[in-house]
């Protein structure tokens, strides 16, 4: 039984994500109430509702539920437990298995790896020997990762050679890992796929990336060359994943262009940054079909709205450009309502070619 407009999606998280999600939630005349442990932020300024909360609170976060129809996230990096005991007061879309499995690397390579999923060669380490063994068996250059809460390059170390292995390890704080041989590509690019209760699933273009200092700086449809020749491909193995997690919502894969195929990276369960040219560039963009997808309604067309979309982000002080960009006769953009702080990300800006 799908969830009528009216209704209340509750959304744990407060940044711009949820704020994304929130304006496309009202567009389809719902309800936001975010649950976050700030007293506001980005979502604060277009929702119905917010409840300040730690996300280890599991009776405040089932209270927040009992208030709300149904109950999404907007990032990853929350805990299991607390979440587990959410999900049966309301639907609770992406699974909490879902979350359990993306947050952690190893989980998450080990998961697409009984999938058929292609992978760089890696190993899950726990200490400095295991660490080492692994450094012989894989060999370098090789990246070590910390198993959770890495994003935008954080948590991770290039090993050039074995003589890296202590330092390497220091960097990371001794944390569990896993060590991932160095794949060897021309680009990054990642798979936005949303699939409905009912299994149904859409996928937007293949968009190619382009990342400094870890963070994404830009993104790009249609594919072309390398990337266009393996979107097929990648686009398949996505679908498959989130069959294979029975999943509802918005999911984001990100793939490397190997040279004899894609090489699976990570998956993010949430709308993803990566998509965010879709809101002008698509028909129907990822936050509307998240929110459609976890309604039980019909998901809407991904078709393209122009020839060529780039999505550029706003890092720190690039959002003071946004007279010039506002000049832009056929610029969109999109600021968070942050404070400006190096390497943060104030915004967006897209830009369609018709």
């Amino acid at each position: 039984m799908s969830i009528a407009p009216g209704s209340t999606i509750g959304i744990i998280g407060g940044g711009q994500l949820g704020r994304m999600l929130a304006i496309a939630a009202a567009q389809l005349g719902y309800r936001s109430h975010i649950y976050a442990p700030e007293a506001s932020g980005p979502a604060a300024e277009v929702c119905a509702v917010w409840t300040q909360g730690d996300y280890e609170n599991a009776d405040a976060l089932r209270r927040f539920a009992e208030a709300c129809d149904v109950v999404t996230y907007e990032f990853e990096n929350l805990p299991v437990a607390a979440l587990a005991q959410t999900e049966g007061v309301r639907a609770f879309h992406p699974s909490v298995e879902a979350l359990r499995i993306a947050q952690d690397r190893a989980l998450e390579k080990g998961f697409a790896g009984r999938h058929d999923i292609p992978t760089a060669r890696w190993s899950a380490i726990n200490t400095l020997d295991e660490l080492r063994d692994a450094v012989a068996g894989i060999g370098t250059p090789a990246i070590l990762k910390t198993r959770r809460f890495g994003y935008d390059g954080k948590g991770q170390v290039r090993l050039q050679s074995p003589d890296d292995v202590e330092a390497a390890w220091q960097a990371i704080g001794g944390q569990p890992a896993v060590l991932e041989g160095f794949v060897r590509f021309d680009v990054e690019y990642s798979v936005i796929v949303a699939r409905g209760r009912d299994g149904e699933s859409v996928a937007w273009d293949v968009v190619t990336n382009v990342h400094d200092d870890g963070i994404l700086a830009l993104s790009t449809v249609p594919a072309e060359g390398q990337v266009a020749a393996q979107a097929a491909e990648a686009v398949a193995h996505s679908r498959r994943l989130a069959d294979a997690l029975d999943y509802v919502g918005v999911l984001a894969v990100e793939w490397f262009a190997g040279a004899h195929g894609p090489i699976f990276n990570e998956m993010a369960p949430r709308v993803h940054n990566s998509g965010h040219w879709t809101i002008e560039g698509a028909t129907t963009s990822q936050f509307e079909n998240h929110i459609r997808a976890i309604c039980g309604l019909p998901l809407g067309s991904t078709a393209l709205t122009g020839r060529r979309v780039a999505m550029e982000n706003l890092i720190g002080a690039q959002a003071d450009r946004w007279p010039a960009i506002l000049a832009e006769r056929d610029a969109h953009l999109h600021l968070y309502g942050k404070s400006v702080r190096p390497g943060r990300k104030m915004g967006h800006v897209t830009r369609v070619t018709l």
